[in-house]
């Protein structure tokens, strides 16, 4: 079983392209446009932070499409998101 309170990358994805703006809200995380979407990808210090990326996911009203360790490893517990309105 691992160890929840190691780091490991994980790739998030979201619907849209993010601004700068957005960006910033995502701090040592790499973004990469992929067609309609973008792709953050970094390395998170533990599960406290990966729980915080996707707490500022929701709170920015992104719609989130996929969640991924890195290493292909599934991520466990049943993650939603929602698409932004406007």
């Amino acid at each position: 079983m691992n160890n929840p309170t190691t780091s490991a990358c994980y790739e998030i994805r979201v619907h849209g392209r993010l601004s700068q703006t957005f960006l910033g809200a995502f701090p040592g995380l790499r973004a990469e446009i992929q067609g309609a979407d973008t792709l953050l990808t970094g390395t998170l210090p533990d599960r406290a932070a990966l729980h915080g990326a996707l707490a500022q996911i929701e709170a920015l009203g992104l719609e989130l499409i996929e969640l991924r360790r890195c290493d292909g490893t599934p991520v466990s517990g049943r993650v939603r998101g929602r698409r932004r309105q406007g």
